[in-house]
C-alpha cells in the first residue's frame, strides 16, 4: 500500500465541477438580486417575508458548495493526514443546520401572527405616475424569482448526481421547489386582496413548513454520513451499489478465497477497507496485494483511499 496524495478528479468529472462552480456563483448573483426585489415589495405579507427569508436561505448551500470546494483537494498534511474531503461533508452539515433553523423561525413566527389574528394591509403604491395595489407588484417579483431558480435546479441536480455531490444536490432541491414558495405566497397576497385574512399566515406555514422538511431531511442525511454511514446514493433514497460490485469484482479473482469490503463516504469519494483471504497455494502475496489495490481504485473514479490488507478470515458485521 503506497501513501496518499492530492486527489484529482477525472477530467470529465473535473469540467463538471468547474460548471458546478459556475452555477454557483450564478446563484449566488441570483440570488442576491431576488432578495433585493423582494424587498422592495415585500409590504406587511407574511407570505411574502417568509418567501424573502427562504431566498436569503438560498445563500447558503451555494456558499457552502464554494467554499468547500477551496479546501476538499487540499493534499494531506500533519495536521489533517486523511486529507479535507470531509469539507464537503461539513459544509453540507452547515447548510442543513441553518435551513432546519430558518425554518422552524418561519413556522413560529407564522403561527404566531395566525393566533393573534393579525391583518396585514397591502396598500397602494405609485409607480411612474401610475397607481398600482402592491399585491400585483408583489405576485410579479415571486414570478420573476420562480422561474430562473427552477432551471437552476434543474441543471444543478444533474451535475450533483455525476459528482456524487450531495451539497450541490440538497441546493439543486431547494432551487427546484421554489416553485411552492411563490406559489404559496401568490396565494397568499391574493387571499389578502379577497379580504381572507387568514391565507396570509396560512401560506408562510406552508412555506415554513417546506422549509423545515428540507432541513430535517438534509440534516439526518449530513449527519449519517460524517458518523461513517455506509454510502447511499446523493439524494440518499438507496444504498450506493459501488461497495457490492466492487466486492463481487475482487471475489472473482482466482486466488481470493473470500473477501470483505468496509466504505464510507469522505465528500465526493469512497474510504476504507478491503479485507481478503488468500486461498493457500497462493504466491507472491505482496504483489498480487499491490495490483488488486491498483484493480480497486481504478474500478471507479470514486474509490480513492482503500486498504487492501490479508487476513485468515474476514470478520463480518452482523
Amino acid at each position: 500500500m503506497r501513501p496518499y496524495d492530492r486527489f484529482e478528479l477525472p477530467p470529465d468529472k473535473a469540467a463538471l465541477h468547474r460548471r458546478a462552480v459556475r452555477l454557483e456563483w450564478w446563484t449566488t448573483a441570483f440570488f442576491i438580486g431576488a432578495i433585493t426585489l423582494l424587498a422592495l415589495t415585500l409590504g406587511q405579507s407574511q407570505a411574502m417575508k417568509a418567501a424573502w427569508i427562504e431566498d436569503m436561505l438560498g445563500l447558503v448551500p451555494p456558499a457552502a458548495f464554494l467554499i468547500a470546494a477551496r479546501y476538499r483537494n487540499r493534499p494531506p498534511n500533519e495536521r489533517f493526514p486523511y486529507g479535507y474531503h470531509r469539507a464537503v461533508s461539513v459544509a453540507f452539515l452547515a447548510g442543513s443546520v441553518a435551513l432546519f433553523g430558518l425554518g422552524a423561525y418561519v413556522v413560529y413566527d407564522s403561527a404566531a401572527r395566525l393566533l393573534a389574528r393579525e391583518r396585514p394591509p397591502i396598500g397602494l403604491v405609485e409607480v411612474f405616475g401610475q397607481t398600482f395595489w402592491l399585491g400585483w407588484l408583489m405576485i410579479a417579483a415571486l414570478v420573476a424569482t420562480m422561474i430562473p431558480a427552477v432551471l437552476l435546479g434543474r441543471v444543478k441536480q444533474r451535475i450533483a448526481r455525476e459528482l456524487h455531490d450531495k451539497v450541490l444536490f440538497a441546493d439543486a432541491e431547494m432551487n427546484r421547489a421554489d416553485w411552492l414558495t411563490a406559489g404559496a405566497a401568490a396565494l397568499g397576497v391574493l387571499g389578502i386582496g379577497a379580504g381572507l385574512w387568514w391565507a396570509d399566515a396560512v401560506s408562510a406555514l406552508i412555506i415554513g413548513g417546506d422549509i423545515v422538511r428540507d432541513g430535517v431531511r438534509t440534516t439526518r442525511g449530513a449527519v449519517a454520513d460524517l458518523m461513517d454511514r455506509k454510502p447511499r446514493v446523493v439524494d440518499g433514497s438507496r444504498p450506493h451499489p459501488l461497495p457490492d460490485q466492487l466486492l463481487a469484482a475482487v471475489r472473482d479473482h482466482d486466488w481470493i478465497a473470500d473477501a470483505w469490503l468496509r466504505l464510507r463516504e469522505e465528500g465526493h469519494v469512497f474510504v476504507g477497507e478491503l479485507l481478503v483471504v488468500p486461498r493457500p497455494d497462493t504466491d507472491c502475496l505482496v504483489e498480487r496485494l499491490a495490483r488488486l489495490e491498483e484493480f480497486a481504485r481504478s474500478f471507479d473514479w470514486r474509490m480513492h483511499d482503500l486498504v487492501v490488507a490479508p487476513a485468515i478470515s474476514p470478520i463480518r458485521p452482523d
